[in-house]
């Protein structure tokens, strides 16, 4: 029994040792790379059948192939971009790794921040781009992307970023004028806009006048702007404090069309300073009702 046993295990190593010259799987070559959506093959040398593998961030295929014989990918194989491996057996499997790039860029995404911006800020507004081919692959070769800044047609800022792994992007400060300001991105014949406001900053030399009515005391600022000249828009808070022999009093009023009205009690001599955010106005002496 020992030696029956020693027997069919001798022809069992003899069968595997023989399959190491007659049972590998035949030869054969990938592209170097390919181009999403774009049809291409991968050769093979020797005779016979065999059964062919392909996996890739979008597909999943097998068939029965000839070996000598060439193995067709189609663009519907190709659409994804990333790393496929491709597998063939016959007696015995082989595998090996090809890459898809990405096609050329259709499309342009691109995104700014933020929407709505103070004037004359240090590095207070950034965008971003990312190119995409018809696929919505990510394309990673380099490109310049063109990014401006305009208002009323007229240029504010310009710069041309180097796209680096498929992003460009870009930080500067915001410009001096309150108002609508276009941000554009451009890659070659692709172009996006996207759209900030730029408003009024901290209001600057801030001035209130005031007299003593039957009512009280009716105080109001000068037009308030900020120090580039822009009006505050309506809404911002002035803050007025009186100071009097009865204590201290304050009231918030809002810009309307440029200017803070309040009405404030207070029948004997009175100080009254205003402030907007951490602005502080002047102070103004209204003296007791004669």
């Amino acid at each position: 029994m020992k030696m029956r046993r020693l027997l069919q295990i001798c022809v069992v190593v003899t069968i595997a040792v023989s399959c190491v010259g007659a049972c590998v799987a035949q030869d054969f070559r990938v592209p170097d790379s390919a181009t999403a959506g774009e049809e291409t093959a991968i050769s093979t040398s020797g005779g016979g059948k065999g059964t062919f593998y392909l996996l890739g961030p979008g597909v999943a295929r097998k068939n029965d192939v000839t070996l000598g014989e060439e193995i067709k990918l189609s663009s519907q194989d190709t659409r994804t971009a990333g790393a496929y491996t491709v597998i063939l057996c016959s007696d015995s499997c082989h595998s090996a790794v090809f890459f898809v790039n990405a096609a050329k860029p259709t499309s342009l995404t691109f995104l700014a921040h933020p929407s709505r911006v103070p004037v004359a800020q240090g590095d207070a507004v950034s965008g971003v781009a990312f190119p995409f081919d018809q696929y919505h692959n990510l394309v990673l070769a380099p490109a310049t992307v063109n990014f401006q800044i305009t208002a009323k047609d007229s240029s504010l800022w310009s710069r041309a970023v180097r796209a680096e792994n498929g992003v460009a992007w870009f930080r500067t400060a915001s410009g001096k004028s309150a108002g609508l300001v276009q941000l554009t991105a451009t890659l070659d014949d692709l172009l996006t806009r996207r759209a900030v406001q730029q408003v009024a900053s901290d209001a600057c030399n801030l001035r209130i006048m005031g007299e003593r009515t039957r009512t009280g005391i009716t105080v109001q600022t000068e037009p308030v702007h900020d120090c580039a000249g822009n009006v505050l828009p309506d809404g911002t808070i002035v803050t007025f404090t009186s100071i009097g022999p009865h204590g201290r009093g304050t009231v918030d009023a809002p810009i309307k069309q440029g200017v803070a009205r309040a009405q404030m009690e207070a029948e004997g001599a009175t100080t009254i300073s205003a402030a907007s955010g951490v602005v502080l106005g002047n102070e103004i002496r209204i003296e007791a009702r004669p």
